[in-house]
């Protein structure tokens, strides 16, 4: 199923909201003419230097649990190792044969002359939008990257260099390496940018090489801190983007989400949040280009089901459900209910409610199975999380705290929990 996934983005016209980040998955024309073809509507090209870079070998480590292949991604990879002249060659090819395709360009400099000929020779060579890249954790230089995201002063300088330099939409990159990004971003909004995305990676160690004391991966018996990111990383990230869309400062700004999207459903949630876009990178170098399709068809899927005609009309919806910890409802508690046709027995629940909760599980070793102490349950939902069997224990009935119901019902309650 194919439904209209078409979206404006800074005002230029998306033919769905999957774009390719900045990154090793769109370094050439040639690659991402392949993800054009599969049905990615846009990319962002991987970042433009003044010069390319030298880079080292071996540059990427994993972290995995147990039989999961990958949880998060470690990256040492810079920016483009071509000149500005190869990219230019490579913008313009790209731009000839996929004219109606988006050109999301990313540049970065050291200074503020830099970022000036970066701006003049992406806008010439046919772009239809620039990504100024204030995040990379990995570059070698401290004048480029994320030390520089971190000063708002030299994000707001080296934005309006670029906005005063060409008419094309701009959009400042973030890292999340600091511990309030409304700041650069707010900088950036003063600088003249128009949009803003996030998260880029985060600064990282995933492992220690036990043989070469160092981590990994080892580069000559060394090895250095860079950026961390796939699925892991996406609870980071929807936290970062739903403070910026949040910000009243940033109200003008328009999101691009990027963080640990592998599925539709990923993507979805970025949307919910206030992004008009999504940028996926880690997910590709695991699976390929053709996860596109699987975006585009369950999308697809989803708004058939829901009613819903244009791809508008989510975004932002879950932005004023994210509310403060102190305006949380804290006046019930929902008791687990465990479907004993599917209970196998494993006693996880058990073990983590006893080890890890508040000891309201019992084991009846007659029947090998959990009972829930109702009593003793505060509503944690450990067990839920733990249990290996899909929809074995699922949320229960609800309990409000003595003197807390203020003449509600338990459907009173549901009704509050259905959002579309």
């Amino acid at each position: 199923m194919k439904k209209d996934l078409s979206i404006d983005f800074l005002g230029v016209h998306c033919e769905n909201p999957f774009f390719l980040s900045s990154s090793p998955v769109c370094n050439n024309a040639e690659m991402i003419a392949k993800a054009f073809d599969a049905g990615w509507a846009g990319i962002f090209y991987k970042t433009v230097g003044i010069n390319g870079m030298d880079e080292c070998s071996p540059r990427f480590d994993i972290a995995a649990k147990e039989d999961t292949p990958w949880t998060g991604f470690k990256n040492m990879e810079q920016i483009s190792e071509w000149s500005l002249e190869q990219n230019v060659a490579e913008i313009k090819k790209l731009k000839q044969q996929y004219p109606t395709k988006v050109i999301g360009v990313s540049i970065m400099g050291s200074n503020e002359e830099e970022w000036i000929t970066l701006t003049k020779a992406v806008t010439a060579a046919g772009a239809d939008i620039l990504e100024l890249n204030f995040s990379c954790p990995q570059m070698t230089s401290h004048a480029m990257g994320s030390d520089v995201g971190q000063s708002p002063e030299l994000v707001r300088k080296y934005t309006r260099a670029v906005v005063e330099n060409t008419h094309l939409p701009v959009v400042a990159k973030m890292t999340p390496n600091i511990s309030k990004m409304e700041d650069p971003a707010i900088a950036a909004a003063e600088g003249g940018a128009h949009g803003i995305s996030a998260i880029n990676t985060i600064k990282s160690i995933c492992n220690i090489d036990l043989d070469h004391l160092t981590g990994q991966p080892v580069v000559n018996g060394k090895s250095a801190i860079s950026g961390y990111s796939g699925k892991a990383v996406k609870p980071i990230a929807l936290r970062f983007i739903t403070q910026l869309a949040q910000c009243e400062e940033l109200n003008s700004q328009q999101l691009s989400g990027i963080g640990g999207i592998e599925t539709w459903q990923d993507a979805l949630e970025f949307i919910l949040l206030g992004c008009r876009n999504v940028q996926v990178t880690t997910a590709v170098m695991q699976y390929g280009y053709r996860i596109v399709e699987d975006m585009i068809s369950g999308l697809s899927h989803f708004m058939d089901e829901r009613g819903v005609n244009k791809l508008e009309e989510l975004v932002g919806l879950a932005v004023q459900n994210i509310i403060p910890a102190e305006d949380l409802d804290r006046s019930y508690k929902i008791i687990p209910e465990i479907n004993y046709e599917k209970c196998v027995g494993c006693g996880r629940c058990y073990l983590s409610c006893y080890d890890g909760a508040h000891q309201a599980i019992a084991w009846n070793s007659q029947t090998r199975k959990p009972e829930i102490l109702v009593d003793h349950c505060v509503g944690c939902h450990l067990c839920l999380n733990v249990c290996p069997v899909y929809e074995c224990i699922t949320p229960g009935h609800i309990v409000f705290k003595e003197g807390r119901d203020a003449n509600r019902t338990e459907e009173d309650i549901v009704k509050q929990l259905v959002y579309l």
